[in-house]
């Protein structure tokens, strides 16, 4: 039988399970949709066992249709800064996973800043201080659920993002990976493990935290009774790192976009932990053995949301419809859309930034708003681009380009023309399935090492930018419209 692995993508969203062979090729996948609720303005949860019964129902469906392979392992991608905590004994979750968009920490946060700890966790983590992380939704659970500080210290909780909970139910074990534990805001790069003066200064016990590992390493094996037979877990990380390292990004300053919800730039930064002083994230990209491999982050919180949101207000009836209506008119006419519909994320890092249309005339048209909203997704990537020209000081050649917006060659096109890079499109699609593929079959031995998996990644298209002499007028004039659009929650 042909060696095969499995990799799932539990997203934000979207959980997805992929079956790849040795040539990286797709043999089978399932998908299905994970509800999110918003108890309150600002906050976002889901159901712990959603998650985890997606994993399990896609997983068996995947691994039904692909039929006869010799599976080898298993990878995993997860969401991020997703936090659950459980009781350690029974594995009931105390309350809903705390979604990476919740900002329902914002005033912890301020009052946080007040006290003047900001300067140490950057300094400690190399994050800001910001609700975007998981540590103050861990703080907010165990401040806010009537007992959780007590069950704490009596150590029968346990904490964690979404990995370390989907592997305490599949695995039996509370592990994390290196990549997931730098989103967590108590991560120390330089000793590669829990930082214990943060986690003083949050009121977040160790005892509750998972063990962190490479992200390529063996966690545990998957129970027989979960997806059929046993299954080592040899890959975990998060899923814009797992991206990444399926975009083939393996020499420092290679770049790639992740267009979902929102749009995710990652840079890899060697193997020299960076800093930023443009509004960027260092992150962990990945990890092996005593090799690890850092990442400068810019994250945006809508792109695609954007377009969902052109259609949820009837403005067009699919995301397919925009490309036909960008293309009807010859320019936004005037229009700018910034799409800071849930604040502005990196490099402003303004929470109460909000979405804003400027420029309207009365002959504005539908069309002019679509087109400015495909051309602010692009303006705001140009704007995490060149905050790492800034960081690295070298320039960017090329992007590699994968998520549902890439199918948009409108949007493609312009991303090109505004930021004056070529844009490589992915054949595969699902770079971050594949990514997590990749790192668990070189757990597994399938391959021996990123150049091999290398070889395997392939381009679907490729957009060249048309030198275009009016982007830097226009580019000037998106920055006024991000200065309208800044602060404005916080205006009394």
């Amino acid at each position: 039988m042909a060696p095969a692995i499995l990799a799932i993508d539990q997203g934000t969203t979207r959980t997805k399970a992929l079956v790849f062979d040795a040539e990286a090729r797709c043999l089978a996948q399932a998908a299905s949709e994970v509800p999110l609720t918003y108890p309150q303005p600002g906050w976002v949860e889901q159901n712990p066992y959603d998650l985890l019964e997606s994993v399990i129902a896609n997983a068996r469906a995947a691994l039904q249709t692909a039929g006869e392979v010799s599976l080898l392992a298993c990878g995993l991608a997860n969401q991020g800064e997703t936090v659950v905590v459980w009781h350690r004994r029974s594995g009931q979750p105390l309350y809903n996973a705390i979604s990476w968009q919740d900002r329902r920490t914002d005033l912890l946060c301020e009052q946080l800043r007040r006290e003047g700890a900001e300067r140490l966790i950057r300094e400690r983590t190399g994050l800001p201080l910001d609700p975007y992380f998981s540590a103050t939704k861990i703080r907010w659970i165990l401040d806010n659920v009537p007992g959780a500080r007590e069950l704490a210290a009596r150590g029968e909780l346990l904490a964690g993002t979404t990995d370390a909970w989907l592997m305490w139910c599949l695995l039996g074990e509370h592990r994390t990976d290196e990549t997931t534990a730098s989103r967590t805001m108590l991560y120390n790069p330089r000793l590669r493990d829990w930082d214990e003066e943060i986690l003083a200064l949050l009121e977040i016990p160790r005892s509750i935290l998972p063990e962190i590992q490479p992200s390529c390493s063996f966690f545990g094996t998957i129970s027989a009774e979960h997806f059929g037979h046993p299954l080592p877990l040899t890959a975990s990380l998060v899923d814009q790192q797992a991206a990444l390292f399926g975009q083939a990004c393996y020499a420092p300053n290679d770049v790639k976009v992740t267009y979902g919800t929102g749009a995710f730039i990652l840079l890899n930064a060697g193997q020299t932990p960076p800093t930023s002083r443009h509004g960027l994230l260092p992150t962990v990209a990945w990890s092996r053995g005593e090799e690890i491999v850092y990442a400068l982050d810019g994250g945006i919180y809508v792109a695609g949301a954007a377009i969902q949101w052109l259609r949820d207000i009837g403005l067009v009836h699919s995301p397919e419809e925009t490309l036909e209506l960008a293309l009807s008119v010859p320019d936004s006419g005037g229009v700018f859309f910034v799409p800071a519909l849930a604040g502005l994320a990196a490099p402003y890092w303004d929470s109460y930034a909000r979405g804003t249309i400027i420029g309207l005339t009365r002959g504005t048209t539908r069309a002019h708003l679509v087109r400015a909203t495909l051309e602010g997704i692009a303006f705001s990537t140009r704007d995490v681009l060149q905050a790492m020209v800034q960081d690295t000081g070298r320039p960017i050649r090329s992007l590699k380009v994968d998520g549902g917006a890439s199918a948009n060659s409108f949007l493609m096109q312009a991303l090109a023309d505004i930021t004056g890079v070529e844009v490589h499109i992915a054949a595969v699609q699902e770079t971050t399935a594949l990514g997590a593929a990749f790192l668990a079959g070189i757990g597994a031995g399938l391959w021996h090492d990123e150049r091999e998996t290398a070889r395997l990644w392939r381009e679907a298209k490729v957009y060249r930018p048309r030198g275009n002499g009016s982007i830097e007028a226009l580019y000037r004039r998106w920055f006024n419209a991000v200065e309208r659009a800044r602060g404005w929650a916080a205006i009394a």
